[in-house]
């Protein structure tokens, strides 16, 4: 449901139906309009935004509909994210069926999850300001980055919850450094997403849409103008494509490297299956990235794009908790054989 959210976030975001709804009301949101009435309320509330006026002047109701159910079902499917967790943890805590631990744990992803609504809300109430078209593109960061978190977390508690136990590999050099290199490009493609959403939220993607070269140039013309330097890596649109793609392209020579010390390592085959699909999962995101860069952003890319990051995120992290085990007992009575 979660991977299904971030899917629905970016059809959101790449269709402009993110500001269709001009009122925030977690509770009795979830009907959606009934009445002609009620549309005739929510068209007029919506019409009083810069979107409304600098892009959609006299599309009628019928097109404020289109845009609306969209944004509608991402926020419904929010609150029933919110359902899936909460009644079941009541049911398992009030049997027994877990531990402190987790329902302590399990309280936590619930009211975090209602922190991301709050800022999704916080997001896209900064669309509403003048001469503004879209959300702020670092509000958009911010609840992309904090939906990526969170997924992140639950994921890994699901899979601890799994296989509590790590599966023993011999500590060699070789599997101490696949753990390593696969831990480096979690992090590296933790600041791609990060990067991807600046990219998304400024509208970089559409200033070069040329591969592997910007326009024929390795780096794009003024890429450090705007001072201090910094501003270059959020606001000047060449350098904010450019970070994102060299980003990536850092991700996939990590999981690279990593992929080709760790099959030449005594790992086990669970370790280097896990190996051999995350290298599939960067090989399709990365060409996800370039047909969505070369078809200038279409709505349908761009949502595959988003959502096949999740899955990157995802294949790394279960390699990772995979390779848990090295260096246990195995690992250390090898070690020990070492002059």
């Amino acid at each position: 449901m979660l991977l299904g959210m971030i899917a629905l976030g970016g059809a959101t975001r790449l269709t402009g139906s993110g500001l269709s709804i001009m009122e925030w009301k977690p509770l009795s949101g979830i009907v959606p309009p009934l009445t002609h009435a009620q549309w005739a309320h929510l068209f007029a509330l919506y019409q009083q935004i810069p979107q409304y006026r600098l892009e959609h002047q006299g599309f009628g109701l019928a097109g404020f509909q289109h845009i609306f159910w969209l944004e509608w079902i991402h926020r419904f499917w929010g609150r029933m994210i919110g359902l899936v967790l909460f009644v079941p943890l009541v049911f398992f805590a009030a049997t027994g069926a877990i531990g402190w631990r987790m329902i302590a744990r399990l309280l936590l992803f619930f009211v975090l999850g209602g922190l991301q609504g709050a800022i999704g809300w916080f997001m896209v109430a900064s669309g509403f300001d003048p001469d503004s078209v879209a959300v702020a593109p670092a509000k958009l960061v911010l609840h992309l980055s904090f939906a990526f978190a969170l997924y992140a977390a639950i994921l890994w508690t699901a899979f601890s919850v799994r296989r509590p136990v790590p599966e023993p590999i011999a500590g060699s050099d070789g599997a101490v450094w696949t753990r390593r290199l696969v831990a480096v490009a979690a992090c590296v493609l933790a600041v791609t997403v990060v990067a991807g959403g600046f990219t998304a939220g400024t509208h970089a993607g559409f200033v070069y849409n040329s591969f592997p070269t910007m326009d024929g140039h390795l780096l794009p013309p003024h890429y450090g103008s705007l001072h201090p330097f910094w501003r270059n890596w959020f606001q000047n649109l060449g350098a904010v494509q450019f970070d994102h793609r060299a980003l990536a392209t850092l991700t996939a020579l990590t999981i690279g490297g990593a992929l080709v010390v760790g099959l030449r390592s005594s790992l086990t085959k669970n370790a280097h299956d896990a190996l051999m699909l995350l290298g599939w999962a960067v090989l399709a995101q990365y060409a996800l990235g370039i047909t969505t860069l070369l078809l200038v952003v279409p709505a349908w890319a761009g949502t595959l794009h988003q959502t096949f990051a999740a899955i990157l995120l995802s294949v790394t992290l279960f390699t990772l908790h995979r390779l848990r085990g090295v260096g246990g007992p195995i690992g250390r009575l090898s070690r020990s054989d070492r002059p």
